[in-house]
């Protein structure tokens, strides 16, 4: 996710809600640094007793000799161990929680954050010393304590994911040494953080049998392309006003849905109770998902079923049009990985005349081997090409 390794000198800011596995992370991260490299890793805990993180290491394999702990809130200890010890990389959890005696304010706020991220980049840079920073979010997500904090680091990592699944995503927001469209998946269990190399069949039920109101798409979280299945139920509606409950979609987007429906593929579920979900916490928010919750939509509402070896892919405009989705052949190519043997997708626009007759006369644009391509220009195509016609 970085980008090669960490680079000696740089400093990391890894950010993330409570209780998302940071620590956990970087933990277990720095023993495997400490085992595999033969150096000292300093992690200093600032939240947390050396008990309590000595606990979290041997449930983690963490413990060897080593990796070295202090737990501490005062910047001048920190620095001066990292002076004394010399260390290979070391993780201070949390920027928040470390104070200096030398500037005025509480811990954690904008003036200590500011000093205590500038000192620790100093000795970075000085010391060719590799520092990971843990850092606190607000309710909306962001990184907390002063921008500059983000201005100052090298790099700016985001962990996230639900905390009601084991899913972890790291992706990085900025990265002065690499690319930012890489992503890190992760799988929390009780005997820590392992990476999920093929994160393919996380988002899809196990249920073989098609069911109505199922369909399949594939998103784009950084270079990985992952498949994502939507489920829809359509019900009566006992309401004045009809409900719309959406777990890992748009609820606006799944509105503009819903009347494209409506109105141009003549599927009249304005007046139902609709719920929308994505399996497993996966997040279709996509516009490229359009096309599969309309599908699902219009599956659950004329109790229609579609393939499971069958998926779909496109933007749907207000006009009822399916418009194209980008890298879409990377995404038909995890399709056809995973056995899918259909994929609805949108028709290659034309730019001129002469480039249609060249088109035509090579065919599909798209080489995709093992998978079947049905273009289609419009909802009502794509509805019909999937078996859903009322």
């Amino acid at each position: 996710m970085l980008g090669g390794g960490i680079i000696p000198g740089s400093v990391i800011l890894v950010a993330g809600e409570p209780g998302i596995g940071k620590s956990t992370l970087l933990l277990e991260s720095a023993g495997r640094v400490a085992k595999e490299h033969k150096g000292d890793v300093l992690y200093v805990s600032g939240e947390e007793s050396q008990s309590q993180v000595r606990m979290r290491a041997t449930r983690v394999d963490a413990v060897t000799e080593e990796l070295l702990l202090a737990s501490t809130t005062d910047l001048a200890t920190v620095l001066g161990l990292i002076e004394q010890e010399q260390p290979r990389l070391v993780i201070v959890d949390s920027a928040q929680t470390i104070s200096s005696q030398d500037v005025d304010g509480i811990p954690g706020g904008s003036t200590q954050v500011r000093e205590v991220a500038s000192a620790l980049i100093d000795m970075a840079k000085t010391r060719d010393i590799p520092v990971v920073l843990v850092g606190h979010v607000t309710k909306d997500g962001s990184v907390a304590g002063p921008r500059t904090l983000e201005h100052l680091v090298d790099v700016v990592c985001q962990f996230e994911g639900d905390p009601q699944t084991a899913l972890r995503m790291l992706r990085a927001v900025k990265n002065r040494f690499g690319p930012t469209d890489e992503v890190g998946c992760f799988d929390m269990s009780g005997e820590g953080i392992e990476e999920v190399t093929d994160p393919a069949g996380l988002f899809l039920s196990t249920d073989d049998a098609p069911v109505e109101g199922t369909c399949v798409t594939f998103t784009l979280d950084g270079h990985r392309s992952l498949p994502i299945e939507v489920q829809a139920l359509v019900t009566n509606s006992v309401l004045p006003t009809p409900r719309r409950a959406v777990n890992g979609i748009d609820a606006n987007r799944l509105a503009m849905l819903v009347a494209v429906l409506y109105r141009h593929g003549h599927v009249p579920i304005l007046a139902n109770d609709l719920y929308v979900s994505t399996i497993a916490g996966g997040v279709a928010k996509e516009p490229a998902c359009d096309l599969a919750i309309a599908a699902a939509l219009a599956s659950a509402a004329v109790n229609a079923t579609i393939p499971r070896d069958t998926c779909a892919i496109g933007e749907i405009s207000l006009t009822g049009q399916v418009r194209p989705a980008p890298r879409l052949e990377q995404r038909l190519r995890e399709a056809a990985r995973l056995g899918f043997t259909t994929a609805v997708v949108p028709k290659p626009k034309r730019s001129s005349a002469a480039h249609n007759t060249q088109s035509r006369n090579k065919g599909n644009t798209l080489h995709v081997p093992n998978i079947k391509l049905v273009e289609v220009d419009s909802l009502r195509q794509a509805l019909n090409a999937l078996g859903i016609q009322r």
